[in-house]
């Protein structure tokens, strides 16, 4: 195993070459130089932190978002290994190999903090189903067995605990501040991943009629003395363009520097919540390579995500990186289709109407982690990605360079649909398939029979990412799968799509109703920094 470097920010190097023990068989890893990966900032090539310092921190100062200066390149015989073991030691291994300044055993406590126990239920807690659909060879990579039934838990479990250690290691005694701006599902994961974490306080902010009823009362029903949750009347492009001016206000850092707090964040713009990202996806082709689907080395997977702001399908591309063999990276959207547009075409459009859609974790038209992709698809160049990103800011729009445009093209396919599409998908998987899905991954399941359509490409073996339960919306599953509206609250809704599709109610789900509401609060986008301030004083 060896590093790539992916920018030219580093000086120091850390490289790690993979022979084959001659006795034994096992990997060995023959470290070489300084062992220390460091952190840049998209707007800055010039910055070098630690891992430690790009997790506490969240997001650079100037607003950029920290990148790894080098990727580590896993062999297939790196891989051959991971897919004899379990999740959590395939997590323990990844995650090693970016946070240098971590030991192996604070890696281990925070992994096994978070994925041990019974918080995933089942066991595995990303596990990979096939669902043979016609010819189509597709596997569901269900992440949405943990505490919140969203694919969310799977970084805001273990983000805490990364987080915790990381101010230590900085030698910082500050209460960090945690702010999210939601579109359903991070919101309530962070709530539960930070509840009466100590020196910590956690505020989210969400769309008031941008995510469904379910999100809403998992939010506002959420229990420990650290938390708060307000609704913004607008939508969540709203919220996380107010976050990210909050986080770079120099008055209100003073503020809390004063008060011995500093910012932070659980939103995908923080390393510390896309790295374990990277890991699931991994983990999807070791279960393969496991089953024995994978019958030669090099042979390739695609990945499907349902994405709005990207982080998910960039976590895919940095395993693809990584040595991971992926043949396409496949976008999904929704309605809010400006990832289609601008991974087919080079441009960058958010000037277009805002949709509501059921699928509103991907209701969003500025997508921050694909800030990230620019920064590497640049070789680094800080100066290019930060013009593009004033131009998002002043005009709403910016457009790649010729080479950059066909690099994406080689890299993703992209498509999207509609509701009605969306819930045609949900109800075929069930009648067809006898799998119940919810909206996102409905749109997931739809781009990918588009893919086919388009490319012929029946052969390739497909992970499917599945990033919630159909219990988080089942006012509109229940409809998709019975073909008309149905009556009743959320619960008579739950009761009835669990009678009709014969299957069980998480507990997460089921254990809300009769729940208190703790939560009502509201203010416009231009009132989130008073919000904040109140909740710190």
């Amino acid at each position: 195993m060896y590093y790539t470097i992916v920018s030219g920010c580093c000086q120091e190097s850390y490289f790690v070459s993979s022979e084959r023990d001659k006795q034994g068989g096992s990997a060995i890893q023959q470290k070489k130089g300084v062992v220390s990966l460091k952190y840049t900032s998209t707007r800055d090539e010039a910055k070098s932190v630690s891992a430690a310092q790009a997790i506490s921190q969240g997001i650079s100062g100037e607003g950029g978002l920290f990148v790894p200066c080098e990727l580590p390149h896993y062999s297939y015989e790196d891989l051959t290994e991971l897919s004899k073991c379990s999740y959590e030691e395939r997590a323990v291994r990844i995650l090693k190999d970016f946070l240098t300044d971590f030991s192996e055993t604070e890696i281990r406590e925070c992994v096994v903090n978070a994925y041990g126990g019974n918080k995933f239920s089942g066991g595995h807690p990303a596990p990979l189903t096939l669902q043979q659909n016609g010819e189509l060879n597709m596997y569901m990579l269900e992440l949405w067995h943990g505490p919140t039934c969203a694919f969310k838990d799977m970084a805001l479990q273990i983000l805490p605990h990364l987080l915790t250690k990381s101010l230590e290691k900085i030698h910082s005694d500050k209460t960090a501040v945690i702010l999210v701006a939601t579109s359903g599902d991070t919101g309530k994961a962070a709530l539960e991943g930070f509840k009466d974490v100590d020196g910590t306080r956690v505020l989210v902010f969400y769309p008031e009629n941008g995510v469904s009823p379910m999100q809403k009362l998992q939010m506002n029903t959420q229990e420990g003395s650290n938390v708060a949750v307000c609704a913004i009347e607008g939508n969540f492009d709203d919220a996380q363009t107010g976050v990210k001016k909050i986080f770079t206000n120099e008055a209100v850092r003073a503020q809390l520097e004063a008060r011995n707090m500093m910012f932070s964040s659980a939103n995908s713009i923080n390393w510390g919540r896309l790295l374990p990202q990277i890991v699931y996806h991994i983990s999807a082709y070791c279960d393969l390579m496991a089953t024995g689907e994978m019958d030669y080395e090099g042979e390739e997977i695609n990945i499907v995500v349902p994405t709005g702001n990207f982080g998910n399908i960039l976590a895919a591309y940095y395993a693809k990186q990584m040595g991971l063999p992926v043949h396409k990276l496949i976008c999904a959207s929704n309605a809010n289709n400006v990832l289609t547009d601008f991974l087919r075409t080079g441009v960058y459009d958010r000037n277009r109407p805002f949709h509501t859609t059921i699928s509103p974790s991907m209701d969003i038209l500025v997508s921050s982690n694909l800030e990230r992709l620019l920064y590497h698809l640049t070789n680094g160049n800080s100066q290019k990605v930060s013009e593009w990103m004033q131009q998002l800011s002043e005009t709403g729009r910016y457009e790649v360079d010729e080479d950059i445009k066909r690099t994406l093209q080689e890299l993703f396919w992209a498509g999207f649909c509609d509701d009605e599409a969306t819930k045609n998908t949900v109800h075929e998987m069930f009648s067809v398939e006898n799998y119940l899905i919810d909206p996102h991954t409905a749109v997931a399941a739809n781009v990918y029979k588009q893919y086919v359509g388009n490319t012929g490409d029946v052969k390739t073996p497909t992970v499917v990412v599945s990033t919630a339960s159909p219990y988080k919306f089942p006012g509109d599953v229940l409809s998709a799968v019975t073909g008309e509206e149905q009556p009743g609250d959320e619960f008579q809704q739950i009761m009835q799509l669990a009678f009709i599709t014969g299957t069980p109610v998480p507990p997460p789900i089921g254990e809300l109703q009769g729940k208190e509401i703790r939560f009502e609060n509201h203010c416009r986008p231009d009132g989130m920094t008073e919000a904040v301030l109140a909740m710190v004083r």
